[in-house]
């Protein structure tokens, strides 16, 4: 048996930023629609960078599934 582990250290280091990534995307998104420690809501600004933290979610998302489909 012969391991190319070059490949797999790049395969290794890749998933791990893209899930270091994807996890902080949504913790931004999250914090974002939460309201405010005094119990006002988010500010538009904050919801709009929530909606874009969301969507860079499910374009990561949508672009696993079409690798492995593919």
């Amino acid at each position: 048996m012969n391991i190319d582990w070059a490949a797999l250290g790049q395969v290794f280091g890749v998933s791990l930023v893209m899930t270091v990534g994807l996890v902080g995307a949504f913790t931004l998104g999250i914090v974002g629609t939460s309201p405010s420690r005094d119990g006002r809501s988010a500010s538009a600004v904050a919801r709009t960078g929530a909606y874009a933290a969301f969507a860079v979610c499910a374009a990561a998302v949508g672009y696993g599934i079409y690798l492995i489909v593919a």
